[in-house]
């Protein structure tokens, strides 16, 4: 049995779009969250870990406003909103596959989304897997600036001097752009490579993206960061050291865009069930850099 769907699911009144693949009847669910907040990933995890459709029942979902769920944002957006999405869409699919809980997997903003949701569902997580796990946002931007001025070029140098790493200032939106620019050109966001055009390409052959959606995705991510990046720098779950499923952390060692060195301290404090995985050679995306490695282990949970 061959499952491949493509839905546009009216999550919370606002149409989304939800990949669903697996390849044998029954398998266990696994949502995956993407990156951004805005950032999404159809193309690179149908790319990279196709693998996991051997076992799981896929779902790949482009959050509202991002990817091919863009619409321009109707008013305020706030994290909540995008939980109260997870949960319509997480009840919809227990539901509809006859399932009591299922994997969640959450990347960077994902992660945000996706430890919150175990917070408050673990009724409904199997596992918890979090990569490039936010942690507290502001120690981990004045992670990523220390970064950028620790590799940065004289002229560089000069214009970091004047950001202000916890976004609060008129120009906070460029300042967290040239900041980023700076850490994925200096290697510490994307393994080896000095810019994304590793995780672009995929976008450009997809099947699933017309030029259209390509053009949306940049919209989409632009105004999730406009709208979501305020309340994302006050994230911060150091207080939680006890969950009641179990959290898996898997971090690149080289990852400075989000602090793998926040994610393992804390992941040290946590007193419930939890393993930790360093990937050697992965910064921001193991889950791609690394994605053999990845799959197996996902794979692995099942026994």
């Amino acid at each position: 049995m061959d499952l491949n769907e493509q839905l546009n699911m009216n999550l919370n009144g606002v149409p989304q779009f939800v990949s669903i693949r697996a390849e044998k009847a029954e398998a266990p669910l696994l949502v995956y969250l993407h990156g951004g907040p805005g950032d999404a990933a159809l193309p690179l995890v149908k790319k990279y870990n196709k693998q996991l459709e051997q076992h799981f029942t896929v779902v790949i979902w482009e959050q509202r406003g991002a990817g091919k769920s863009y619409s321009p944002f109707d008013g305020a957006v706030t994290i909540e909103m995008f939980l109260q999405d997870l949960d319509v869409l997480v009840t919809d699919l227990l539901r509809r596959f006859k399932q009591r809980s299922l994997y969640l997997v959450g990347h960077s903003w994902g992660s945000i989304l996706g430890l919150r949701f175990t917070q408050s569902h673990p009724e409904r997580v199997r596992t918890y897997i979090g990569c490039g796990q936010v942690v507290n946002m502001k120690k981990s931007s004045r992670i990523a600036y220390d970064y950028a001025l620790a590799h940065a070029d004289r002229k560089s140098l000069e214009k970091l001097k004047t950001i202000d790493c916890g976004y609060q200032s008129e120009n906070w939106l460029n300042d967290l752009l040239f900041v980023t620019q700076q850490v994925v050109k200096h290697k510490g966001s994307l393994y080896g490579a000095k810019n994304y055009n590793r995780l672009i390409l995929p976008f450009l052959f997809s099947k699933d993206y017309t030029i259209g959606d390509l053009i949306r995705r940049q919209k989409g991510s632009l105004q999730a960061i406009q709208s979501l990046w305020q309340e994302v720098m006050q994230t911060n779950f150091e207080a939680q050291t006890r969950f009641e499923a179990p959290v898996i952390l898997i971090e690149g060692r080289f990852d400075s865009h989000v602090s793998a060195t926040l994610a393992k301290d804390y992941f040290d404090r946590i007193e419930t069930e939890k393993r930790f995985y360093w990937f050697e050679n992965s910064c921001h995306f193991p889950q791609w850099s690394e994605n053999e490695k990845f799959n197996q282990l996902m794979c692995d949970l099942l026994g």
